[in-house]
């Protein structure tokens, strides 16, 4: 029963991670993740109370660091193209930055300016990307990606006041 309950255990967290099996297209995963966030974007403006935005995104994050170290430690690998839920996590993060937005241009813009900067990864994010060889390593560089990346979207918000 426990082997069981191990394989079930598994497939729950491969389906999370994976963002609902985003993460298994062939081409492009962490930009599909991405993209694939912008509706539950668009969901999460109508809770319209950014302290409730930033509770879950830390509970999403507690929770895909905890089940990104299990599955990593279980399948022996460290970040596999297929978990997508750091770029979602990421997503979010950056759009907190002009929350509760879900004005086209600036959705856009929170997609490309973080996609940007989860792929150069710019220090610290690097670190975490290639020294810590654990689920918070996997997780953190993305979030770290995004702060870069909710910055600049906020200022381009703000000071270049795109409407």
């Amino acid at each position: 029963m426990k082997t069981q309950n191990n394989t079930i255990g598994i497939k729950i967290s491969k389906i999370f991670l994976s963002f609902f099996g985003v993460g298994y297209a062939p081409k492009a995963p962490g930009t599909l993740g991405s993209a694939a966030t912008i509706p539950l974007l668009l969901g999460l403006s109508f809770i319209n109370n950014i302290w409730v935005i930033i509770a879950l995104t830390v509970l999403l994050i507690l929770l895909s660091t905890y089940t990104c170290e299990l599955i990593q430690k279980s399948m022996d690998v460290h970040d596999p193209g297929w978990i997508v839920m750091d770029e979602v996590i990421g997503m979010i993060v950056t759009w907190l930055f002009i929350f509760p937005s879900t004005k086209a241009l600036e959705l856009f813009l929170v997609f490309i300016i973080f996609r940007g900067f989860d792929i150069f990864k710019i220090w610290p994010a690097s670190y975490f990307d290639k020294k810590i060889k654990h689920g918070f390593g996997t997780i953190f560089d993305d979030v770290i990606s995004a702060i870069y990346a909710g910055s600049v979207v906020y200022i381009i918000k703000n000071f270049y006041l795109i409407n």
